[in-house]
């Protein structure tokens, strides 16, 4: 199993899921400004789309998106319990999260990474965030990760997509309980292990 990814984008999703799950994969790295692979490949031969994360299975068959991504690697490792299972409700609240991570909050960030924008519209991508960042602090109020106790796939996700925050200069540290939910993650073993694949610590 293959995981192209970015440094730091969206794809450290499902390599921390990866590292939780213990399945055997190689990452690649794909980044997104060159498009080039480290032997020099034209990342675009492989993946038409451009983007990460891409899972190239053994057999050939390919994933590229992560919320799809991320769900097909916990189901491999049911006993990690890092989806509930297909059919009970918790999964549809998990996918209802990834679909919320991935439509509110990620696409939220697009306007503030992309070259050019106006400043103007850079602010209302903030305004937007923050609200929806704040309502995000409220869903985790008494809760260790998104679905209760147990740290699932979505977990990554948000993990990933509101740490971009520092990035873009979205003030996000007066927020209690997502900024001990992003401690509590950062913390992990598999989420170090990842970080420090991708270079992001030492």
């Amino acid at each position: 199993m293959k995981l192209y990814y970015s440094p730091g984008a969206c794809s450290l999703s499902p390599h921390i899921v990866l590292k939780e799950s213990g399945l055997s994969f190689e990452a690649i790295a794909a980044p997104t400004k060159t498009h080039k692979l480290a032997d020099g490949t034209d990342y675009y031969s492989i993946n038409p789309l451009g983007y990460v994360p891409y899972l190239v299975l053994d057999d050939g068959r390919t994933l590229h998106e992560g919320p799809a991504i991320v769900q097909y690697l916990a189901d491999q490792v049911p006993n990690k319990q890092l989806a509930p299972a297909n059919g009970t409700w918790e999964r549809y609240k998990l996918q209802e999260w990834l679909n919320t991570i991935g439509t509110e909050l990620h696409k939220g960030f697009s306007p503030l990474f992309a070259p050019g924008m106006p400043a103007e519209a850079k602010e209302m991508a903030k305004t937007r965030l923050t609200s929806r960042m704040n309502w995000v602090d409220g869903e985790l109020a008494g809760k260790d990760y998104l679905l209760g106790d147990t740290f699932t796939v979505a977990d990554a996700y948000l993990f990933v997509v509101a740490s971009w925050s520092k990035h873009v200069g979205l003030d996000i540290s007066g927020l209690s309980h997502l900024q001990a939910f992003l401690a509590r993650v950062a913390a992990r073993p598999a989420v170090q292990e990842a970080l420090r694949a991708e270079g992001l610590i030492k």
